[in-house]
This record gives structure tokens, sequence and C-alpha cells, in this order.
């Protein structure tokens, strides 16, 4: 197995442009998502470094770039302000649980690919993904209305809306203002010029007309900014355990671990569709999580594979992991000697160029198409959506599943009662051949053909049941299970009532056309044990002239 998946130096000048370009990208992105999260931009700086680096490693997407991604800071911001908030008179003591956390986090996502969990997760239906999804955007917007007005961020986002009237009685014009230079520079740019934003992505653009703005128009102090940022290498910290919160730590760890996997495969996808490769799940997401343990384990924020700054690799010429790498080599190139002239930053600047992060997150594709959407998938993804912002982000996805989930087994349901048919004449019988339907239909009503076809499951148990009760007045019952790929235990036990009542009734049976898979389990559970020697055949027409021969001898 190669150790660096897709690593070739047959693109290096590509690799070496979209690492650029992706770091370019990356800077404002992880200060603001470092901010956002209520554990400073430096916190989001190191998560980009480490995630973007080991990611690219070690993960099974070549052309994926990885860091702080609007997902996982929604829930880190809420991890730390729950951590925090345990122990007011040590925060750092809250603060190291919530790294902690980041730690349990990448080794759940580990964990995850060993055990090569990541294909189900493109088992999510879309409708979950987009309620999912668009849930992160209206919690980003709205935790950021605070910031761009000038006032401090709230951490829940439902306080963050009822808040929004007090923001605009305390309105500091000056961060507004600030703002929507931000935000008209992010809109702007990218629809009306284009080759620009090409050559120079608009968030950086924003950042530094907004710094520029605050430094050279505003008065110092009269408006809120990052301040001093922390430079130099990250230090090591020891995780942290409270046996007391172990529980709570575990929960928030699994919540980080299947949020990144769900974030990064489905990022993942999006490259293998502009790239036209095949990523490797389990790899990746044991990629991520190496990235995120280690990120933790140095203070900084989780992260997963972020969709912007891979099509911007992409587009920029990046194929290998080299381009991932060398966007984390360059972040923290600007760390090491440039972090002090990141603290004129405003708040405000960031929360604009955040904002645009939260309404690129929301799926307008499915928006749009709403009206020609099943309105079963309307429900489920209006629901994730609400449960996002209203309740948790993990319940949210746990509730999609489930509907989902219940949804798939009623469709599957009325396939599987669709190929639950019992015949006394050929009229309806239109899998017979002709000799068949001869011999069905001089019967007269004495064999009846219990035909199954199909998968057959618990949900069609009893319909099973209920279909051969209907039928009466035959003499010899033949059940056919050719077109029966597989059943399950609860189908089977239906079957053996099915069988049991035939036989108790007087009736004869025979069995028809049961594939090997399907026989051993029919073995398994004693059924084939009802039926009697010389009563169960690999073709229908051998049971049915059998039948014919037993009805003609009692004439």
């Amino acid at each position: 197995m190669q150790l660096v998946n897709g690593l070739h130096f047959d693109n290096i000048r590509g690799d070496i442009y979209g690492g650029l370009t992706a770091a370019v990208v990356a800077l404002p992105l992880a200060m603001a998502m470092g901010v956002a999260s209520g554990v400073g931009p430096i916190a989001g700086m190191y998560g980009a470094i480490f995630v973007g680096f080991f990611a690219a490693l070690l993960g099974g997407t070549p052309a994926q770039v990885s860091g702080p991604t609007g997902p996982m800071t929604v829930v880190m911001a809420a991890i730390f302000v729950q951590y925090t908030s345990m122990f007011p008179d040590d925060p750092m003591q809250g603060a190291a649980l919530a790294f902690t956390v980041v730690v349990l986090g990448g080794l759940f996502q580990i964990a995850m690919g060993l055990l090569k969990i990541g294909k189900f997760i493109e088992l999510v239906p879309h409708p979950v993904v987009s309620g999912f999804m668009s849930g992160i955007g209206v919690i980003i917007i709205l935790l950021q209305l605070g910031p761009l007005l000038g006032q401090a961020a709230v951490s829940k986002p439902l306080a963050a809306a009822q808040a929004v009237p007090e923001f605009f009685h305390n309105l500091d014009q000056t961060s507004l203002l600030l703002g929507l230079v931000a935000l008209v520079i992010v809109y702007g740019i990218p629809k009306f010029l284009p080759v620009i934003n090409r050559m120079v992505p608009s968030p950086l653009i924003a950042l530094v007309a907004g710094t520029a703005a605050y430094v050279f128009f505003v008065t110092p102090g009269t408006t809120p900014i990052i301040g001093d940022i922390p430079t130099g290498f990250p230090e090591f910290h020891f995780p942290a355990v409270d046996p007391t919160l172990i529980l709570e730590m575990i929960a928030s760890g699994l919540t980080l671990a299947g949020l990144g996997a769900i974030d990064s495969l489905l990022t993942s996808l999006v490259a293998d569709n502009v790239t036209h490769t095949q990523h490797k799940s389990d790899r990746e997401l044991i990629g991520q999580g190496i990235g995120n343990t280690i990120a933790g384990l140095f203070g900084g924020l989780p992260g997963a594979g972020a969709t912007m700054r891979t099509v911007v690799n992409v587009n920029a010429g990046g194929r290998t992991p080299i381009s991932g790498a060398l966007h984390a080599v360059i972040l923290l190139a600007i760390v090491l000697g440039a972090g002090s002239l990141a603290s004129d930053i405003p708040k405000a600047v960031l929360a604009g160029i955040l904002i645009k992060v939260g309404t690129d997150i929301i799926d307008w594709d499915y928006l749009r198409r709403i009206k020609a959407a099943p309105p079963a998938g309307i429900i489920i993804m209006a629901t994730v959506l609400v449960v996002t912002v209203v309740v948790d982000l993990l319940l949210a996805v746990g509730i999609g599943m489930v509907m989902a989930s219940f949804l798939f087994m009623h469709r599957m349901t009325q396939l599987q009662l669709a190929g639950i048919r019992t015949h006394t004449n050929a009229d309806d019988a239109n899998h017979l051949s002709v000799q068949e339907a001869d011999i069905l239909d001089a019967s007269e009503g004495r064999i009846m053909m219990f035909h199954l076809s199909g998968p057959m499951s618990f949900s069609s148990a009893k319909a099973m049941v209920r279909r051969h009760a209907s039928t009466a007045g035959y003499e010899i019952m033949i059940l056919d299970m050719t077109e029966v790929p597989m059943i399950d235990f609860s189908a089977t036990r239906a079957l053996e009532d099915i069988v049991v009542d035939t036989i108790r009734s007087g009736r004869r049976l025979f069995l028809v056309g049961a594939r090997k898979e399907v026989c051993d389990i029919l073995m398994k559970q004693g059924i084939t044990s009802h039926f009697k020697p010389g009563k169960m055949y690999k073709r229908r027409m051998d049971a049915l002239l059998h039948a014919q021969t037993i009805l003609a001898e009692e004439r």
C-alpha cells in the first residue's frame, strides 16, 4: 500500500500553485473560524496547520485541503462554552477539557476508519445532508450578527436571533461600516470581477481592505479588533480528563468525529467529481483523525475536508497531497513570523467573511428545486434544518436518518407487497410459461401458486401471512421462491407459520426454486423439514407436473 495516497511528482508545478492559492484562501477563514469558536484566531490557524498537513499526507483524497470548517467550528464553539462554563474560576481547565475532546474526536475518527465505517457515511440521504448543511449555514449567520454590529458574539443561535433588537439598539456604526465593506467585497468580486477573484480570493481582499480601512481611518479602540495574537510554534498540551465528566466528553468527542466524518467525506465526493478520481473513504477518516488528534494536542481547532479550499486548490492545479501539505506549511510560516500583523483585523470584517461562508453552506440548489422535490424529502430536510438550529447538530442528523429509514422501509414494504401474489388461475400470472399456465388453469383452483419475488424482510412478514390466509379452496400449494434473492429471520418465521398452517389444514405442499442462500436460511430455521421427500424442486414446471399427477390420481 502506498504510504502517501496519490503522491507523485509529475504535477509539482500545479501542486505548488494550488497549495499557495489554498493558503491564501485559508488564512482569513482560519482566523475567522478561530474567532467564531471563542478560542481565538490562533487556534483556527493551528487547526488549519495540523489538520491540513496530516490529513493531506495520511488521508485518502489526494487533492483535498483540510482545516477548520463552518460545521466543525459551530460544534467546537458549543463544546468550548460548555466546558469553560463548568469552571468559571478556572477557565484554563475548561479549555484543556475542550481540547481533550478534540483529541478524542480524532481518535474516534481513526477508529471509524479502521473499522471501515467510511462507506456508510455515503448512505446519508441528500435531504438529511441538505437540511444539516443549511442549518449550519443559518447558525453561522446568526452567530455573526453580533460582531457585525460591533457587539460581543452570542454562543447560541436562538439567543443570537433574540438579541438582534438589542444589537441594533447598541449599534456600533463603525463596525457595521467595516462589516459592510467586507460583505460587498466577498459577494461582489466573485460575481462582477471573477478574473480578480481567480487571482486573489475575495476573502483575502476583504481582510486586507477592511483592516486597512480600520488602520487609516478609524480611531484605535473605538471598534472591536482581534488584538494580540501569539506567535511561535504552538505548545504541546497533555490531555486533561475529569472523571466526573468522562461520559460528556465521550459524547462530545463522538459528535465531533461523526460531524467531521460527514463533512470530510462529502468534500471528498466533491473532489472526486472535480478531479475524476475515487477517494478512499476509510483512509480519509484515518488521516482526518490523526490530524484532529494532533491539532487537539497543540490547541488547534478541529477540522475536516474544506470544500471551498479544495475546489480552489484543484482549480489552481493541485492534484496530489503535496498541495494540501504545502498550504499548511505556508500557514505555519505566517504564524511563526507574521502573527502580529493580524492584531488590527476588525472582528466585524471577519464576521462579514463568515456570513459569506454561512450563505455558501446553505443548500440553495435544493431550495431552488423544492417545488419539484418529493414532499417526504422536503419534510425531512426541514426537520433536520430546524433541529440543527434549535436543538443539536448530531441529534438532527439522527432524527433525519430515522425519518429517512422509515420512509425507505415503507417504500421497500410496498415493493415487497407487490411481490407477494397468490394464483389459482393463470389470468394474472404473467411470470408463468404457457405450459405452466395451462396446468394451473386445468386444476380449476385446486392448485394454488404462492409466488414471492424480491427480497423478503420483516416489513412484509405480516402481509405475507395475511395474503396466504385470504386464499381458500385449494388442495395443493406450491411455494414459489424462484425470484427471492434473500430472506431475513422475521420473514422465515412468517413463512413457517404459512407452511405449518397449510399442513395442519390437510393440504399438500411443494417448495420451488429456493436459491442456495435462501435454502440455507430455511434449513437453519427448520422450515425445510416440513416438506416431505420429493416435495422440493428447482424447477416450477416439475412441481406443477407432480401436483397435476396427484390430482389426476385422486379423481
